[in-house]
């Protein structure tokens, strides 16, 4: 199984960012050493006190530390965008990482950010759909006219193409049985997130499957999900060394919203024990190694993204985390 590494880019107000960027400098050389396939970060707008790095720059910065490494937003919210941009900056990115970009997409779910863009939220499906189209064609084309709903191109065409043919992967992002659907009929894989259990993504995955089959794709490209994750050498105290952190995170995201399309056991307003089973991977070696073998049997996932580090979580801990989970999924 391919191992990801999904960066902390989110940290509280007065920590010191110019710090942290040095320690993600530092996670992403580990990672590199002990052969990790891809490096990722987020994309979210306004996200005061919250400090946030914005995604493309950071992941610019970070391409000679990982070099060789497949690079990608996780994910762009797409419908806040003009997919001009997006496509342009993707074929930079193409270029500059060798040809190991993924262009990651999503619906995207805070109201805020849609209002203060001025994007329409009932507009976001059309615009990531139509979004997704014009990239392709741009990047595939030499000239583009398009004429749609959102968005118009009149005859023109990239000055730089991505070195990939006919473009960058695109994996869509998707937690709902329609999203998962749109998943399938848009993107080149669908990007499993954090949040939901594995109980519920069985059934899900099912449903990509069937979905991906019926219209005619052929066989599938890889199969990756994100995952929350902790590795310490003591299994008992695991969990308590960063629940801390990682309730920190979680307590943001639920005051963002983003548990709102959930159902309702899946939501993250339940105690912390019961959230964390069968949704993230902690625990020492043994256990994790066997939670991974569980994930690839239940659903078939061959590239396994994890979240490290969550703010608050020593740099200690969370290069324990990347070297002991590298051993697990080299041994």
């Amino acid at each position: 199984m391919k191992l990801g590494l999904y960066l902390c880019t989110q940290f509280p107000p007065g920590d010191d960012v110019t710090a942290r960027l040095g320690e993600t400098i530092e996670q992403v050389r580990l990672a590199r050493r002990l052969g990790w396939a891809s490096l990722w970060a987020a994309h979210h707008y306004l996200t005061a006190p919250l400090q946030m790095i914005q995604p493309l720059p950071l992941l610019a910065r970070l391409l000679p530390e990982a070099e060789g490494m497949t690079v990608g937003p996780n994910i762009l919210v797409l419908p806040l965008l003009n997919p001009v941009h997006v496509a342009e900056e993707a074929a930079t990115m193409d270029v500059l990482s060798g040809g190991r970009y993924v262009l990651g997409v999503g619906l995207g779910y805070r109201d805020e950010e849609f209002a203060a863009l001025g994007v329409r939220r009932a507009e976001r499906v059309g615009r990531l759909a139509e979004g997704i189209e014009v990239i392709r064609k741009l990047w595939r084309d030499e000239r583009v006219t398009h004429h749609g709903a959102h968005y118009a191109v009149r005859d023109l065409g990239l000055g730089l193409k991505p070195l990939q043919k006919p473009g960058p992967p695109i994996w869509v992002a998707a937690s709902t049985e329609p999203a998962i659907r749109r998943a399938a009929a848009l993107g080149d894989a669908w990007l499993i997130t954090f949040y939901p259990s594995l109980p519920l993504l069985t059934g899900q995955m099912r449903l990509y499957r069937r979905a991906w089959e019926e219209a005619g794709r052929g066989a599938p490209g890889e199969t990756p999900i994100l995952r929350e994750c902790y590795v310490s050498p003591s299994h008992r105290t695991a969990l308590e060394e960063c629940r801390g952190p990682l309730e920190y995170k979680y307590r943001a995201y639920a005051a963002w919203g983003q548990d709102r399309f959930l159902p309702e056991g899946e939501r993250f307003d339940q105690p912390f024990e019961r959230f964390v089973r069968d949704r993230f991977i902690i625990g020492d070696p043994s256990f994790c190694r066997e939670e991974l073998a569980r994930y690839r049997e239940a659903l078939g996932v061959d590239h396994l993204i994890v979240r490290v580090q969550w703010p608050g979580l020593e740099q200690a801990r969370v290069l324990r985390t990347i070297e002991l989970l590298g051993r697990i999924a080299g041994g």
